[in-house]
């Protein structure tokens, strides 16, 4: 069982950064991929980016690559998203998710086992 907390949302205006940060907690410990999607009203469910436990690959949607960094420290069982640049189509609920741990990192909603309740993301034109 992995506990996902994700915390760092907020309101901003367009063209500056934010942080994410999500704190995870496990009953028994495994070694897991981390991803973060996000999710616009009316919209799906959208991969953002991913990275993985073992190899530290990063894997990133097209739409924020050279935007967005992912990161993690595993020893401190965190994962972040650094968040450049914001324009109003980043605008969202952002979630951060576990999943296995392969070489790279899944970009499938449907890899990930556990699920964080989001940080909204609100950008102001």
């Amino acid at each position: 069982q992995v506990q996902l907390v994700e915390s760092g949302g907020g309101l901003v205006q367009a063209g500056v950064s934010l942080r994410l940060s999500c704190a995870a907690s496990y009953r028994t410990f495994r070694r897991y991929a981390m991803g973060w999607f996000r999710q616009a009203p009316g919209k799906e469910r959208e991969f953002v980016a991913a990275i993985s436990w073992s190899s530290g690959t990063t894997n990133y949607a097209n739409s924020v690559k050279g935007r967005f960094t992912i990161s993690r420290d595993n020893a401190q069982n965190m994962v972040y998203l650094q968040m450049n640049s914001l324009n109003p189509e980043d605008a969202a609920v952002y979630y951060c998710a576990a999943g296995p741990d392969l070489y790279t990192p899944p970009r499938v909603r449907g890899a990930y086992d556990y699920w964080g309740q989001g940080t909204q993301v609100t950008v102001s034109s």
